[in-house]
């Protein structure tokens, strides 16, 4: 297979990952039935949110976790078609061979890297990985690593900080022996012992708390009584979208990230600590496909600017785009839902009219 046959082949298998603290990439096993991810990419939540190419963010339920060798089994989504890919021979593999690593680095979504296993068998903390130079960054974790003969020979685990393309894969081999281990249990909930790589599930666990074999403390990823809530400004953002009757679990798109529907429009809100403003970005329709159109329809923007207080309408490459930037010191949850009601409304508004009288065309969604 050419890399072209391999982008094309995964980008309807590989799954975007994201939770209150970050994102990742997991790729799906259609013969397993399962989503295969980093642990540290489902970071301690029992449920997390999911997105594809073919389908809907949703939510959907961590089923297994093994903190020793960063692997996490997720859920798949339900009536959901999505491609077979397969685990390739991982000890067929040898240095210098070519592959490439797919997964959502820095949010830009499917993403593929082409390189080379600089090293086939590097030993980190008493674990095997695949040691390559293809660049993979965060948001890349939990992705799938992909020989040319299209099959998955590894995980994208982690890269050292500071080095020159130097990522590690943990082998499809080690990913295997993991499937065989809790396979037998799908569907329940479960966890691997670090210590003793037992497999702890709800019937084996100690006491709720430890390993029946070697009595190492373990969490099994139950889903809390009570979710841990947030803090500070994060925390009435979550306040106000609840109050505007939008889920926040599926809203959630990282750390102080969110994005929401409102009509046809999508609203992208963020909050940058550093600089204490929150911003909401509604993404519209795109530029309109014929020339003549184009001054009329900048000569309505800014005539529009100048009647919205707060809100700003603007160019971003072929995407128009309704902002609006907030102080987080003045925002209250009651001035915060009257604010993001409005910037709601607004963007389902302009993006119809400005389909409708300007000829501008549907925005191209990636999800």
């Amino acid at each position: 297979m050419n890399s072209q046959d391999i982008i094309n082949l995964y980008q309807n298998a590989v799954i975007q990952i994201a939770t209150q603290s970050g994102t990742g990439t997991g790729f799906y096993l259609k013969s397993n039935g399962l989503i295969v991810t980093n642990n540290h990419v489902v970071a301690n939540n029992a449920e997390v949110t999911i997105a594809g190419k073919t389908f809907e963010k949703t939510l959907s339920r961590v089923w297994y976790t093994d903190a020793q060798h960063d692997l996490a089994f997720i859920a798949p989504p339900a009536e959901v078609d999505l491609p077979e890919v397969k685990l390739g021979d991982y000890e067929a593999m040898k240095d210098g061979d070519n592959v490439i690593a797919i997964g959502h680095p820095y949010g830009l979504n499917y993403s593929a890297t082409q390189g080379v296993i600089s090293k086939v068998d590097r030993i980190r903390d008493g674990e095997k990985y695949i040691q390559i130079d293809a660049a993979i960054n965060p948001g890349n974790s939990g992705g799938p690593l992909v020989n040319y003969a299209g099959d998955v020979i590894g995980v994208n685990s982690f890269i050292i900080k500071g080095g020159d393309n130097l990522g590690f894969a943990l082998p499809a081999s080690t990913l295997q022996e993991a499937l065989n281990l809790y396979l037998p249990h799908l569907g329940r909930v479960a966890t691997r012992c670090s210590n003793c790589d037992n497999l702890v599930t709800e019937e084996t666990i100690d006491n709720n708390k430890y390993c029946p074999g070697c009595g190492s403390e373990v969490k099994l990823p139950q889903i809390p009584e009570k979710e841990v809530e947030l803090m500070g400004v994060a925390k009435l953002i979550e306040d106000i979208l609840r109050e505007l009757g939008k889920d926040v679990r599926l809203a959630r798109d990282g750390a102080n990230l969110w994005s929401v529907k409102a009509g046809s429009a999508k609203v992208k809100i963020s909050y940058n600590p550093e600089n204490y403003f929150v911003a909401g970005d509604a993404y519209l329709c795109q530029m309109p496909l014929d020339p003549q159109q184009i001054k009329p329809l900048y000569q309505y923007l800014l005539k529009e600017n100048n009647k919205r207080h707060g809100l700003v309408l603007s160019c971003v490459k072929n995407n128009i785009v309704l902002s609006r930037l907030i102080y987080d010191l003045d925002m209250t949850k009651e001035s915060g839902v009257a604010e993001f009601k409005n910037l709601f409304e607004q963007a389902d508004h302009y993006d119809d009219y400005l389909k409708d009288q300007f000829g501008c065309t549907a925005r191209l969604e990636e999800v």
